[in-house]
């Protein structure tokens, strides 16, 4: 297939590859039960089969179909098309059988993402975690009858939040009236209820506001999982910390309020990645003094460079070594960055400070990297 959109008749796709489409119907075409080639319009040769007035004309497009441009139900009046994600509704309206969506599932072509849910084969390939979660929260918001809003940790996803380890095994929704909760393998409806202005509208699909969604996640996920998504939160912007700790306090009747409070006194946007959360928390847990996050030094006058970890008045700076520190630019030589790393940390020992590097793998076992830290602040 190439690149550009195509034109099928309905009766063509039964004969044909779906690895890489997107089905919309085409608009001013009435759909009848008939095709072309019952009314004796099959003429033979792509171009020629496919005529403009063909009643079950359908509209291909090849290729990733990321955009919310798409499969129209004509039950639900929307469709589903992240990645070229389509809903049944969408498929049946446009002449698609039941028998056929078994067959493409059946050899590959298709994959289903849920119940009624259908990816082209091609776009499924290579796609990350959260990206796959976010197609699972959409069909699932398209599929309930019920009003429901993604929440916890599928809105977090759907905000562009990093999610590091927190499982992404379940759809996340709420109920916007208060109602029973609903739990399976694969759903967790929640039943709390939703104000007005805990509600947005992205991409289409409701969610609830970034700020009742680190809430929500700080209530229902461990400390050092929420903190990282409350940093990263703060870092894009996407929150004020005076939104966070409103949103705490409309919660504080909530299961796992006081949890929530913790992690929205501890939020700083300031911490640049997961990594730098996490330290930040291991750092807390075996109570070493605060760090100043994002140091600037100054040395002689002039600007010497800007640290992850500062104390100070212990002359020592720490150092959280995370793969993207040595790849900033794509057009940088991995030695040219290493070196150049290697002069910044030279000019701050000048100065009289003690550096502290750790890495990723470090953050399991954060004892040895305190063992350091703790002698280097003992030292004279």
């Amino acid at each position: 297939m190439t690149s550009a959109p195509l034109a099928w008749c309905r009766c063509e796709l039964a004969d044909q590859p779906v690895a890489a489409w997107r089905v919309r119907s085409v608009p001013g075409v009435r759909r009848q039960r008939s095709c072309c080639r019952q009314r004796g319009e099959g003429e033979t040769g792509a171009a020629q089969r496919v005529r403009a007035g063909c009643p079950r004309r359908t509209e291909l497009s090849t290729g990733r179909g990321i955009g919310l441009v798409g499969a129209r139900s004509a039950r639900h009046g929307r469709g589903v098309d992240v990645y070229g994600l389509t809903n049944r509704p969408a498929l049946l309206a446009a002449g698609v059988s039941d028998n056929e969506l078994a067959r493409w599932c059946a050899r590959g072509d298709i994959v289903r993402v849920a119940r009624g849910a259908y990816l082209p084969a091609a776009s499924a390939e290579g796609i990350e975690p959260a990206a796959w979660h976010a197609l699972e929260v959409r069909a699932a918001l398209e599929r309930l009858r019920v009003p429901v809003v993604a929440s916890h940790v599928s809105a977090a996803v759907l905000h562009g939040v990093p999610t590091w380890g927190v499982p992404l095994d379940r759809v996340h929704l709420t109920r916007i009236s208060p109602g029973s909760v609903r739990r399976t393998t694969t759903l967790h409806l929640h039943g709390t209820g939703l104000a007005e202005d805990e509600v947005d509208l992205l991409d289409g699909c409701r969610v609830t506001s970034v700020a009742r969604t680190v809430v929500d996640v700080a209530r229902t996920e461990p400390f050092e999982q929420a903190v990282a998504i409350a940093d990263a939160a703060l870092r894009a912007g996407l929150v004020a910390p005076a939104s966070l700790a409103h949103a705490r306090e409309r919660a504080r009747h909530r299961a796992g309020a006081t949890a929530a409070g913790r992690v929205v006194a501890f939020a700083d946007g300031r911490a640049e990645s997961v990594g730098e959360s996490r330290s930040r928390v291991a750092l807390r847990r075996y109570g070493l003094p605060t760090p100043e996050l994002q140091w600037e030094v100054r040395g002689g006058g002039r600007f010497i460079g800007r640290v992850d970890f500062g104390w100070p008045a212990l002359r020592t700076i720490g150092e959280f070594d995370g793969r993207t520190k040595y790849t900033r630019d794509s057009q940088d030589d991995a030695a040219d960055v290493v070196w150049a790393e290697k002069r910044r940390e030279d000019a701050l020992r000048a100065v009289g400070l003690r550096v502290v590097r750790w890495t990723w793998a470090d953050l399991s076992d954060f004892g040895p990297v305190v063992g350091r830290l703790r002698s280097v602040f003992a030292a004279p």
